[in-house]
């Protein structure tokens, strides 16, 4: 892997190994959290295959161009830190490639989120590979798990189907999605959380494991606010788009100042008293709003009225007088300048594109001593089958051996 350790890591321990035939973001970052541990990823991606004129994982196209590395940029974050292969898992001999990998490097991690229905003509279901490495731990994220196997899904028809875009948006309003790609990146993270588990467990007893993720599944998993409430006497109009309001606590909500929005996230009839305290917010003291039952009954006519209040300062002024109550606030940060929040400019990753531009990457769930090793640096994404031929000869293919792969495009 350019510019990392491999095999062992840096302080002579094992270093796990783990390969995916990933695409799309789901996998992909997943294994991007492996990076983040200093662990070898090495992702197979198709050969070119007949009539497509973009081979490999579809993601590589999507973007702004990224100059000299064949790219675009929707690919970089999630594929930073990982060696990039090539092959035509329809051919014998790309499988044959494929399982010599996981026997030979050896990979003690193998996932993917192929359409499990595809598993065994490919000759990556579990048996197969399990068959070549009898401890492998073997993880699949697919749209509804193994008893769906030919159901594709990408993240807003996930949304759409668990209910995430009914619950978003204004109530006046169409169904919306959620702007990151909840469902994609839950599933991610769970595959991650899997595996480490699993690895915990093969310490103990040596044997290997099968984890299959749903991401409808991992998706609805998050909906504790919501599915318990509908047998615990909510209508469902209660619980449906709400906008910036929040459903349950009041007051939460986006309010106008004379120069932007401010949220105001109140969580508690203490901070509610501290609040009509201040002088700004003393209008709003009655003795119905005392609770925050009092205030969800009220919550129209209250929301009304804060917005009022707010309008005629500004934003500053209005989150000096809520600091001084520790009521919970913030601006509405715009995208282009999360960057430059302290805490997130402080624990951001970075790469660097082929021609040497900087690039800023989000930071790290938690920070890990990896990383910390590296002062946060990683290396670039991989070019398509950028290691391909490395990678095969590691194994024990001779130069004559991949030419004749590739020859026969079973490695690209």
């Amino acid at each position: 892997m350019q510019g990392t350790e491999r095999g062992d890591d840096a302080r002579g321990g094992h270093r796990p190994v783990v390969l995916a035939v990933e695409q799309a973001l789901s996998m992909s970052y997943a294994t991007l959290r492996f990076v983040h541990l200093g662990w070898r990823v090495i992702r197979v991606e198709a050969t070119p295959a007949e009539g497509r004129t973009s081979p490999g994982d579809p993601n590589r196209y999507i973007g702004r161009p990224v100059p000299g590395a064949g790219f675009r940029s929707y690919f970089v974050a999630p594929n930073v830190g990982k060696e990039a292969i090539a092959l035509d898992l329809k051919q014998p001999e790309g499988r044959a490639a494929l399982h010599r990998i996981v026997e030979r490097l050896p990979v003690d991690v193998f996932c993917t989120n192929t359409l499990p229905v595809r598993h065994a003509g490919f000759g990556l279901d579990y048996e197969t590979l399990r068959a070549r490495r009898e401890d492998l731990i073997w993880c699949c994220i697919s749209a509804l798990g193994p008893k769906h196997p030919d159901v594709p899904g990408y993240d807003p028809m996930l949304q759409a189907l668990c209910g995430f875009m009914d619950l978003t948006g204004h109530p006046d309003g169409p169904p919306l999605q959620c702007g990151p790609p909840l469902a994609d990146l839950k599933a991610g993270d769970e595959a991650f959380a899997q595996v480490v588990l699993a690895l915990y467990e093969r310490e103990r007893t040596g044997r290997g494991k099968r984890i299959d993720i749903s991401m409808a599944q991992a998706a609805v998993s998050w909906l504790h606010t919501f599915l318990p409430m509908l047998d615990l006497g909510s209508p469902p109009e209660e619980l449906r788009r709400s906008g910036n309001e929040h459903r349950q606590f009041i007051p939460v909500n986006a309010y106008p100042t004379r120069d932007g929005f401010l949220y105001l996230a109140l969580g508690s009839d203490a901070q509610w008293k501290r609040l009509v305290a201040q002088p700004m917010f003393a209008s709003l003291a009655t003795a119905e709003r005392t609770t925050n039952e009092g205030r969800r009954r009220d919550r129209r006519a209250l929301h009304a009225a804060i917005a009022e209040i707010t309008s005629r300062h500004d934003a500053a002024e209005v989150s000096a007088v809520l600091a001084a109550a520790g009521v919970p606030h913030s601006p509405i940060t715009p995208i282009e300048k999360v960057p430059d929040l302290p805490f997130v400019a402080e624990a951001a990753l970075r790469t660097t594109t082929p021609e040497g531009r900087p690039v800023r990457l989000p930071p790290p769930a938690v920070a890990t001593p990896f990383l910390e090793r590296r002062g946060g640096e990683l290396p670039f994404a991989p070019s398509y089958g950028q290691h391909t031929d490395a990678v095969l000869a590691e194994v024990g293919y001779a130069a004559g051996e991949i030419a004749a792969l590739r020859e026969r495009g079973a490695a690209a």
